[in-house]
Order: structure tokens, then C-alpha cells, then sequence
């Protein structure tokens, strides 16, 4: 066997010699059968998730969530509500007991009619996805809201501005989907590679660094 791979590795290197000199690559050079991709069955229906995800939420509990009180971790002191989850004023943020790095994260959210004239500016809607508890990708009411461009709907807060205002209206259903590629570290501690992240919200692209 490992004659044979020789022989084709040597063909393929002739091959591609010639092609240089104005010949032909064989096409069986430029082709891979291995290792296959994992099969993924994709959501029966729009919005559905897909064979392979973990669900986080599904509308009926918190049970993958948690608050942390005092340092410790207890349950989260957030509410469900008609298949929503439902920020409870004063009980501060919650976050998955699990962790994750390098992950694609799908989340639909909703803000909220002011209530008053203080609901304006970062006081609108205000929320967050955190990401690893660094990076956090705006939470934000866009509709008829001037604030800095780095905070508002779609930015990463404080670091990045959106490519463009997707927010389609207050109280109304809005949708992130979240590409993210986890900063890597040497033991030395020394960054080898950076964070990279994709974000889509209502189909349009808001960051691609």
C-alpha cells in the first residue's frame, strides 16, 4: 500500500511539474476523499435548530442558565414567559452553566416600548451577549436611538461599530446569528491567534473581523 501512495504521490508531482511548463494537472491530483464531514440534519422548519446543536433554550425553562450570586453559582433569577425568556429587573445577568469556546450561537431577541422618556440613548432596550465574559456583541433598541456607533445595536461594545443598522422595530422579533472563533494562548500565555467573530443580524452582516 504504501508503494502505491508513492507511486500516485510521484505521478501527481510530475504532473504538476508539466502543468507548469504549460501541460495539464491530472484531476485526480486536486481531490481528497478523507476524513469526511459529520452528517448534520438541518431544522424541519425556518428558525429550527439543527441535529447537532445544543439547546440552550426552549421555551418552556432556565434549566441551562444560572446567576451568580456571591460568587456562586444559583439558579437563574430570570423569568419565562410565553415561551420568552424575560429579563427581571434588579436580578442582574445570567449566563449557561456550560462553557464554550469556538461555537455558532442563533438568538432572537426583543426590546421592549419605553416606558418613559429615560428609555432613550443606552438606556433603550439595553442588554448584551457576552462572549467568554469579555466581548460583548449589543444588545440594543435601534429604532429612532442616536448613540455612539460603537454602542449601538450590532457594534461589540466599545470596540467595534456595525457595518450597518438592521434593527427592524422595536417590540418586533430580532435575530442574531453569531460566528465566534475563541482567542488561542500558548503556554507561555503568549496570544498565538486573536478572537475572530461573524455577526448576522436579520440576515445582515453587522461584523466580519
Amino acid at each position: 500500500m504504501k508503494k502505491v501512495l508513492l507511486l500516485i504521490c510521484l505521478v501527481c508531482g510530475f504532473t504538476t511539474v508539466s502543468a507548469q511548463e504549460g501541460g495539464h494537472v491530472a484531476p485526480e491530483c486536486t481531490e481528497w476523499y478523507s476524513p469526511q464531514p459529520p452528517k448534520v440534519q438541518p431544522g424541519d422548519k425556518p428558525g429550527n435548530a439543527p441535529s447537532d446543536a445544543i439547546i440552550l433554550f426552549d421555551g418552556k425553562n432556565l434549566d441551562q442558565w444560572v446567576s451568580i450570586q456571591d460568587g456562586k453559582k444559583v439558579p437563574a433569577k430570570w423569568e419565562v414567559k410565553d415561551g420568552a425568556m424575560v429579563v427581571v429587573p434588579g436580578t442582574g445577568t445570567i449566563q449557561t452553566k456550560e462553557y464554550f469556546g469556538d461555537c455558532q450561537l442563533h438568538i432572537e431577541f426583543k426590546t421592549p416600548k419605553p416606558a418613559g422618556p429615560i428609555n432613550k440613548l443606552q438606556m433603550k432596550g439595553n442588554s448584551g451577549i457576552f462572549l467568554q465574559s469579555i466581548y460583548e456583541v449589543q444588545v440594543l433598541d435601534g429604532e429612532d436611538n442616536p448613540t455612539y456607533v460603537n454602542g449601538m445595536v450590532g457594534s461589540i461594545y466599545k470596540q467595534s461599530a456595525p457595518l450597518a443598522n438592521a434593527f427592524t422595530g422595536t417590540e418586533k422579533w430580532q435575530v442574531y446569528d453569531i460566528y465566534w472563533k475563541a482567542p488561542k494562548f500558548g503556554t507561555d500565555g503568549v496570544m498565538e491567534s486573536p478572537a475572530m467573530i461573524t455577526v448576522v443580524l436579520n440576515g445582515i452582516v453587522v461584523q466580519n473581523n
